[in-house]
């Protein structure tokens, strides 16, 4: 369909397409220098002692849950409102995803006190969620997870570039998670990163990440090993120089891109607050700095959101919805208990994603507003 405003965008120009063709022209594809510079470029911007790149952010999340010490019997909590992939990871680690509720309407990251409830014997870790690219509340889950022993992992999936207390999100627990998928703040197609202050678990999701082997190719390509051997049953989660190349110029362009889309949620702000004041525009307090990767609103309470979405569309207007709760999906339903989650249940009821990114001009963020202000009014 021919959007007049689409969900998103993706910047892509002349630096990417000049870096994917030296790796071409290089003969070398697979995992090899410029993942390397990737890697050490990623590291320095996000003040990790350790990146890895990976072929996507759910590979990264299974990495980052083995490496933890996640396994068979163990329970990991981690919020509903979440992508799918957060709650798959841990159960390809044979543990147990255990669902805990958003903090308020206003704030839709998981909840230390949610967090505290769902903790039992067999809690392994608590995976937080940095939904839309805002923080969850860092210091409070930290202290819990010292109290019981348990291994935080981030998933900022959505937070590439966002901060709290002036520390990368994705570097305060023991292991994060990032996505460069096609409509995140950067992109590489397909791709993610794992970053980690903790040496063990570096070395752990390293050799996890290319079949538990002891060197790779491109060692053995610069002479620096001439064999290898296999120690664990690892996996194959490599990233190729192709995506590498792209992400190194994407990761360039990233500041300025999340400076707009901050500004463009501000305008947003400013226009619902006029035009729809019905609608409830969550994040509304300070703390942090947002990527601002999607703009989430929560429509007044009665509001059909499918018919909304529909008559959205019929404007030309793309919209979504981020995320039907995962505790609702057949695969995860017979052992959540949705009456310990009411804030994620009425949340999933009312959210509405606009579009959202950094080309976006103020004249597009005035038709979705007008939008979805003419959709309400026809309900």
């Amino acid at each position: 369909m021919n959007w007049r405003v689409p969900l998103a965008d993706v910047q892509l120009g002349v630096e990417e397409e000049n870096a994917v063709l030296e790796v071409l022209r290089s003969g070398w594809l697979t995992m090899g220098a410029v993942t390397k510079a990737f890697e050490e470029e990623f590291a320095s911007f996000c003040g990790a002692k350790h990146a890895l790149a990976v072929t996507n952010a759910t590979a990264g999340l299974h990495l980052a849950c083995v490496a933890a010490g996640v396994g068979p019997g163990d329970e990991v909590i981690l919020p509903s409102l979440t992508f799918v992939a957060s709650a798959n990871a841990i159960q390809y680690a044979g543990a147990t995803p255990v669902f805990a509720d958003i903090e308020s309407l206003d704030w839709l990251c998981i909840s230390p006190a949610s967090i505290e409830r769902a903790i039992t014997p067999k809690t392994k870790a608590i995976m937080v969620v940095h939904y839309a690219g805002y923080t969850c509340d860092m210091p409070a889950i930290l202290e819990i997870a010292k109290t019981h022993n348990l291994a935080v992992i981030e998933d900022a999936a959505h937070a590439v570039g966002a901060s709290l207390q002036g520390r990368a999100l994705g570097t305060w627990g023991d292991v994060g998670c990032y996505s460069f998928f096609g409509n995140k703040n950067m992109t590489t197609a397909e791709g993610g990163m794992l970053v980690t202050n903790n040496p063990e678990i570096a070395e752990k999701a390293r050799l996890l990440r290319s079949h538990g082997m002891t060197t790779l190719t491109w060692d053995r390509h610069q002479g620096h090993a001439s064999t290898y051997d296999v120690v664990a049953a690892g996996y194959n989660y490599r990233m190729d120089e192709i995506r590498s190349a792209l992400g190194r110029e994407q990761l360039k362009k990233l500041p300025a891109g999340n400076m707009r889309r901050g500004e463009l949620v501000t305008r947003y702000r400013e226009l619902l607050a006029e035009l729809a004041p019905e609608v409830l525009v969550p994040f509304s307090a300070d703390r942090g700095q947002s990527s601002y990767h999607i703009l989430p609103v929560l429509l007044p309470e009665g509001v059909e959101k499918q018919a909304v979405m529909a008559s959205m569309k019929a404007q030309g207007i793309q919209t979504s919805w981020h995320y039907p709760p995962v505790h609702g999906f057949s695969i995860y339903r017979d052992h959540a208990n949705a009456d310990l989650l009411p804030l994620t249940q009425t949340c999933a009821g009312r959210e509405l994603t606009l579009p959202l990114f950094p080309t976006m001009t103020a004249e597009q963020v005035a038709w979705v507003v007008e939008a979805l202000q003419a959709a309400i009014k026809e309900r």
